[in-house]
C-alpha cells in the first residue's frame, strides 16, 4: 500500500491511497465466505459453493463490493498511522479506481487536530476580586441560619408579609380546570417567590377561610407558559417567630457555646467560600489570557457538531426539566435567536480551543494522571450525575469513557500549571498564591465549564 497526504487547510487533509490487488486477498476470501453462508445453490452444500460459481450466479461485482467495504477501514487506518495524523471524526471516502486483479485507489478527506505552538505563558498576569468579608456579610449569614430555626404559630388575623399560609389552589385555562391545576394544603411563605407571580398580592390581607382570584403565567405542568385564572383559598395563617440571637441560639444551631464563636466560624466559612471563588476566577481569567496567546484554527465540521450538541442539551435537558421551550427561554432572557446563535457559537469555539490548547500543554509538560486523581474526579462526576460512584464507574467503563475522564483531569492539571506560573493580584494589589495541589480538581471543573462538558454525565444518564 502507498499513501500520500495533501493539506487542504490547517484542520483538514486528503489522503490518497493506492492498494495493490494482492493486499485485498484476505478481504476477498472473507467476502466469499460471507456470501457462502448467506446463499443457497442447488447441487452444493451450504458454505461449500466454489468461488467461480458465486461469480457466475451473483456477479464478481458483489464480491468486490463486499471485499472493499471490509478492507477500506484497515487501509484507511494504516494510512492515518503512517502519516501520524491526529484525526477528528469520520472521513469522507471516495473510491477513485477499482480494477479487478490490478488495484484499488481511494481518497479520504478528514478533519485533523491543528498543529499548535504554545508560546511562553509565564508572563500572564490577571486581577481578581479581593477576599473581603464584612460584618454585614457575617450578620446576613447568621440571619439566614436564624431563619432556618424559625417556628410558626397560627394567628387569627389577616395574612402579612413573611407569614406562612396554608392554601388551596385551582387553576383554569380558557375556563377549564386543569387536571394538574388543583392542589390542597400547600404551605407558602409570603414574599418567598416560590410559587406563582401575583400570589403574594392575592393572599396578603386574607384571613383563614377567605379566597381571591388572580391571573398568572403557569411555570410548569401541562399548560406551562399559558395565562391561567388562579383561585387561592387561605385555610390557615401562621406567624413566623425567630429565635433570639444569643448564646442559647448558638448552642441550638451549631456546635458552639457562644454567639461570638458562631459568628467567628461564619466569618471563616465565608472567607473560605470567597477564596474558592477567587481561585476559580483566577483560573478562568488565566485560561482566557492563555487562549488569547495561541492561534487555534477550528475545524468547521467539529464546530458545527459542537454547536448542535450544545443546542440539543439545552433544549432537551435543561429547558425540558424547567418546562420551557427555546422560544420561551429566549423571551425570558430578552435575546433574539440570532444573539443566541452567536453566543452558542462563541462558547463552542472557546470550548474547542480550550481542549486543543490544554491537550497540547499536557504533551508539552509531560503530565500524567494518577489513580487517586482519577478516582477523585470520578467521585465528583458521579455526584453531579445523581448516580452512586459504583454505578457511574461501571457506566464509564462499559461505555469506554475512561480515556475521556483521564483527559479531563489532565487538562485540569495543565491549567493548574499555567495558573501556578501566572501572576495573580487582587483588587488591593496583593499577590495571590494559588499553587495548592488541591487546585487541580477545581481547575478541572473550570476547564469543564469552559468546554461545556460539566453536565455531560447527567445528560448521558437521562439519555439512557
Amino acid at each position: 500500500m502507498k499513501s500520500a497526504v495533501e493539506t487542504l487547510n490547517p484542520t483538514r487533509v486528503r489522503l490518497t491511497v493506492e492498494v495493490p490487488f494482492e493486499e485485498l486477498k484476505d478481504s476477498l476470501d472473507a467476502a466469499y465466505k460471507k456470501i457462502n453462508q448467506q446463499v443457497t445453490v442447488k447441487g452444493f452444500r451450504k458454505g461449500k459453493i466454489p468461488a467461480r460459481v458465486i461469480d457466475q450466479r451473483f456477479g464478481r461485482g458483489a464480491v468486490l463490493e463486499e471485499a472493499v467495504n471490509d478492507a477500506l477501514p484497515k487501509f484507511y487506518t494504516d494510512a492515518v498511522n503512517e502519516a501520524e495524523l491526529n484525526v477528528l471524526g469520520q472521513p469522507e471516502v471516495d473510491i477513485t479506481e477499482l480494477k479487478d486483479g490490478e488495484t484499488l485507489n481511494f481518497t479520504a478527506e478528514v478533519d485533523i487536530r491543528p498543529t499548535i505552538e504554545i508560546p511562553d505563558y509565564s508572563g500572564i498576569e490577571v486581577e481578581v476580586d479581593a477576599v473581603e468579608v464584612s460584618d454585614e456579610d457575617v450578620d446576613k449569614a447568621v440571619s439566614d441560619l436564624r431563619e432556618r430555626f424559625a417556628s410558626t404559630s397560627p394567628v387569627e388575623r389577616a395574612a402579612e408579609d413573611s407569614d406562612v399560609v396554608t392554601i388551596d389552589l385551582e387553576a383554569k385555562v380558557d375556563g377549564e380546570v386543569l387536571e394538574d391545576g388543583v392542589a390542597s394544603g400547600v404551605s407558602y411563605t409570603i414574599g418567598s417567590g416560590e410559587l406563582l407571580d401575583g400570589i403574594d398580592d392575592a393572599v396578603k390581607g386574607l384571613q383563614a377561610g377567605a379566597e381571591a382570584t388572580f391571573t398568572s403565567e403557569l411555570k410548569g405542568g401541562s399548560a406551562a407558559g399559558k395565562e391561567a385564572e388562579v383561585t387561592v383559598k387561605v385555610t390557615q395563617v401562621a406567624a413566623r417567630e425567630l429565635p433570639e440571637l444569643d448564646d442559647e441560639f448558638a448552642q441550638l444551631a451549631s456546635e458552639f457555646d457562644t454567639l461570638d464563636e458562631l459568628k467567628a466560624d461564619s466569618r471563616k466559612r465565608l472567607e473560605n467560600m470567597k477564596q474558592y471563588d477567587q481561585a476559580t476566577q483566577a483560573q478562568e481569567r488565566v485560561l482566557e489570557k492563555l487562549l488569547e496567546l495561541v492561534e487555534v484554527p477550528v475545524p468547521e465540521k467539529l464546530l458545527e457538531d459542537e454547536i448542535n450538541t450544545r443546542k440539543h442539551n439545552l433544549e432537551h435537558h435543561q429547558l425540558g426539566q424547567m418546562g420551557l421551550d427555546l422560544a420561551k427561554y429566549l423571551e425570558i432572557q430578552g435575546k433574539t435567536e440570532e444573539e443566541f446563535d452567536a453566543e452558542t457559537k462563541e462558547a463552542a469555539v472557546k470550548g474547542i480551543k480550550t481542549q486543543f490548547v490544554l491537550d497540547e500543554l499536557v504533551k508539552q509538560e509531560k503530565l500524567n494522571v494518577n489513580q487517586e486523581e482519577l478516582t477523585e474526579h470520578l467521585m465528583r462526576r458521579a455526584a453531579s450525575s445523581g448516580m452512586s460512584p459504583d454505578q457511574f464507574a461501571q457506566a464509564v467503563v462499559e461505555g469506554g469513557q475512561v480515556p475521556l475522564l483521564v483527559g479531563e483531569v489532565a487538562r485540569g492539571k495543565a491549567l493548574a500549571v499555567v495558573v501556578e506560573k501566572a501572576v495573580v493580584k487582587d483588587t488591593n494589589g496583593e499577590i495571590i498564591d494559588l499553587d495548592d495541589e488541591d487546585d487541580v480538581e477545581q481547575a478541572t471543573e473550570t476547564v469543564e465549564a469552559a468546554e461545556g462538558t460539566a453536565d455531560e454525565a447527567a445528560e448521558e444518564k437521562s439519555e439512557g
